[in-house]
């Protein structure tokens, strides 16, 4: 996508002044041009003046002299032709446009005064007209000379030198100019300066206490000062309903975090108003929770399928604060502020997101290149060999660098907890405390973390785990994954660690390591549909799919290798081989939204996949006219249609051949429910693959490895065939485990941590080290 050049405005009282300013100028300069012409029309009119006293004398001697032969009129007419001061002369013509005397000066103009005399001689009694030319401006005045009788017996010409009225005329517009800018410039300052004494700085004090007052990290007091009387009454309204309400906040949240109930959006709300007191909360990611894309020439909402965004949104909507993401969507630009901020969510704004603006080459090699070619595949140890250049390390350290210019620019002098997620963004944490050393960072890794020997394979192993180790706090999802981590600090960075505090001393700086398993938030605050709507969408996705009325098992992935999706068909594939009973009753679903579809690889994984699905399809075509075994519905799918398909489904598959944790689990646990008598809730299935981090929080799932098709078609025929007393039972301590570990205590646990780590006292630079 080719990013658009960033905006750039003037301030407002710049733009006033300059508006001013200019009208000013075009006012002065059209009074001046107006002067300068009068003046040098009336110093023409003065000139005609003049010629025309002077032909009036010489028109009788002239008249005189034509009635001489050609070679003694200049004789008969003497020194009356010669020319003194500006007065260049005069010239006497035929009636036929002979030139026949004139002054020394006047023959060199013969050339221009030719064309004036021509006009006599075509009836005109006479000419006054200023002449420019490449030897001077002349002023020139050529009259018929007639006979008594009125017969055209010649022309005389008056010349006069008329450049002082072009030097005159330059001068007064050079002047003219000169007061025009001089009133212009006067104004601007005076206009400038007054608005934004007046007007723009004390607004934009206000506007900096109302964004403190947003993340909750000001003083109740509003700026002094403002222009307006009723402003300055409304903002201390505004503080004392703010006074009001932290104080009545904060005892809600001293009540509620000495509960014992399951952890909610608003306990966490208060956990962390309790936890961060004023101090900002900032999320820093790749990917943002919310999208713009031009659909019909106007911005549409979407929201991305991803993992983390499903983690954070909720966290962010029930504490508040600030996001900072990589504005991806080619309608992000037309939808923020200024300054690149929007409210979110549209419908119920919460929290704020700041987009950063990556160009195109800098997206190439840090996203596609650097993170995606380079530190997912050796991350996921899922034989796709990790691709690592220089020139995409290049732009990943750029890109990184706007991540923490745009925290640190929000955050300005105040206060604020960073919680950086993931590893596209892997350097941010050592480059904000590089210049806020005060700030709290905590990074969480969302993918798993491979080890020693795996991770020796980056050329740049050094540079990003000195990077990662500029943050207060390290997150991973498992303690397998905290252990490999500590074991590759320990073989490629001087660094001392504390196996017992799980710690890594670096510089004289502190890095905190632990597991926090992340989770999901109840499906009923997404507003997803329920009851008789809830219905009626399943009904008419069954419709629109043609799935009948047989039970189905759903899997909802993005499209990638890691995910496992081509092991999964093959299960099914040898499911229907080994059960052909449960052919034309039972049906499989994947949801797969395509990701990174700029890498051939991943381009290619969705041809493959479509190619196996339709092969398995017309495998068994002929056994139930209309249906078919396995419904590859490849689109990025909405909540409401992934919540309908989790709910409807009798069982979920997530076959992951390497996973951080993966959500859909939990998310086809949640959407579930708790399990009724009736069967109506609670009543599905999840095969989990052992590979996937929830695998280790969701021991009554049928756990397989994805690799094994023979087992993997086995835990299908389980799932299918599992007597409903034995569902409900599994699904009732699957629930129970989501519910009390939700989304919600996942965020209080990290900022719990990450409040009570101790801040690193100095920066940690992210420099080249000796490559282990």
């Amino acid at each position: 996508m080719t990013t658009p050049p960033v905006r750039f405005r003037l301030p407002r009282s710049v733009r006033l002044g300059m508006t001013i300013a200019l009208l000013a100028a075009l006012g002065t300069g059209a009074i001046v041009w107006y002067q300068v012409n009068e003046e040098y029309r009336t110093s023409v009119e003065d000139l005609d003046r003049r010629a025309g006293v002077l032909l009036h004398r010489t028109t009788p001697a002239a008249r005189s002299a034509l009635e001489l032969p050609d070679d003694q009129i200049a004789k008969a007419m003497g020194e009356r032709l010669e020319g003194h001061s500006r007065l260049l002369g005069f010239a006497l013509f035929r009636p036929d446009g002979r030139y026949v005397a004139g002054g020394e000066a006047v023959a060199d103009l013969e050339s221009t005064i030719a064309p004036i005399v021509a006009r006599i001689h075509t009836g005109e009694p006479e000419v006054r007209e200023v002449v420019r030319s490449v030897s001077g401006t002349t002023h020139v005045l050529a009259s018929m000379i007639a006979a008594p009788d009125g017969a055209h017996t010649g022309t005389l010409v008056v010349l006069h030198d008329a450049l002082y009225l072009e030097d005159r005329l330059t001068r007064g517009m050079v002047r003219g100019l000169a007061l025009a800018l001089s009133v212009a410039g006067v104004l601007f300052v005076l206009t400038s300066g007054l608005a934004w004494a007046l007007f723009e700085r004390p607004m934009h004090a206000l506007a900096e206490w109302m964004r403190k007052l947003r993340f909750g990290g000001t003083q109740a007091a509003p700026p002094p000062g403002l222009p307006l009387r009723r402003l300055e009454d409304e903002s201390a309204h505004l503080a004392a309903s703010f006074r009001a309400a932290r104080s009545q906040e904060r005892e809600s949240a001293d009540t509620l975090t000495r509960s014992d109930k399951t952890w909610t959006r608003e306990r966490l709300r208060a956990h962390a108003r309790s936890a961060l007191g004023d101090t900002t909360l900032v999320v820093v990611s790749n990917r943002e929770p919310y999208m713009h894309q031009f659909a019909d020439g106007r911005p549409k909402l979407v929201r991305p399928a991803s993992g983390l965004v499903t983690g954070l949104d909720p966290v962010l909507q029930a504490c508040g604060g600030l996001w900072v993401a990589h504005g991806a969507g080619d309608a992000d630009r037309a939808t923020v502020d200024a300054n690149a901020c929007v409210s979110v969510p549209p419908d119920d704004p919460r929290y704020t997101l700041r987009r950063v603006w990556i160009t195109k080459e800098e997206e190439e090699g840090y996203y596609y290149g650097f993170s995606n070619e380079g530190l997912w595949p050796l991350c996921h140890l899922t034989h796709e060999r990790p691709i690592f250049r220089a020139s995409d390390w290049d732009q990943y350290v750029n890109a990184n660098q706007r991540f923490a210019d745009a925290v640190l620019n929000e955050v300005g002098a105040e206060s604020a907890v960073v919680m950086v997620q993931d590893y596209q963004v892997a350097l941010v944490p050592a480059m904000i405390k590089q210049r806020r050393p005060d700030l709290r960072v905590g990074l969480f890794w969302h993918i798993p973390w491979p080890n020693p020997e795996a991770f020796r394979i980056c050329p740049f192993r050094a540079e990003v785990l000195q990077g990662m180790l500029g943050a207060d706090l390290i997150g991973f999802h498992l303690q397998q994954h905290c252990n490999n981590f500590l074991d590759t600090v320990d073989r490629m960075v001087e660094a001392k660690l504390d196996w017992d505090r799980f710690s890594v001393e670096l510089r004289g700086s502190t890095t905190l390591v632990r597991p926090f398993p992340i989770s999901v938030q109840p499906w009923s605050e997404k507003h997803v549909a329920s009851g008789d709507e809830l219905a009626a969408r399943s009904e008419s996705l069954r419709h629109k799919f043609s799935l009948a009325n047989v039970p189905i098992a759903v899997g909802v992935d993005r499209i990638d290798y890691t995910k496992g999706i081509a092991e999964r068909f093959r299960a099914i594939e040898r499911f229907f081989e080994r059960c052909p009973q449960h052919r034309g009753q039972f049906s499989f679903v994947q949801l797969g939204a395509p990701s990174r579809t700029h890498i051939p690889r991943y381009r290619d994984l969705v041809t493959e996949l479509e190619t196996l699905a339709d092969a398995i399809n017309w495998r068994f075509k002929a056994d139930n006219q209309g249906w078919k075994p396995i419904h590859f519905l490849v689109a990025h799918h909405d909540e409401m249609t992934v919540h309908a398909f989790l709910k409807m489904a009798s069982v979920c598959i997530v076959s992951s051949l390497h996973d951080g944790m993966n959500l859909v689990a939990k998310e086809f646990i949640a959407a579930q429910g708790e399990p009724t008598p009736t069967g109506a809730d609670g009543d599905g299935v999840l095969i989990l693959s052992e590979f996937a981090g929830a695998a280790r929080d969701l021991p009554d799932a049928l756990i397989i490895n994805p690799y094994d098709t023979e087992e993997f078609a086995e835990a299908i025929r389980i799932a299918v065939e599992m007597p409903g007393e034995e569902r409900r039972a599994r699904m009732s301590r699957l629930y129970q485990q989501v519910s009390e570990h939700n989304i919600y205590r996942w965020a209080a646990e990290f900022l719990t941590a990450l409040t009570q780590a101790k801040t690193n006292p100095s920066p940690k630079p992210v420099e080249p080290a000796t490559r282990a």
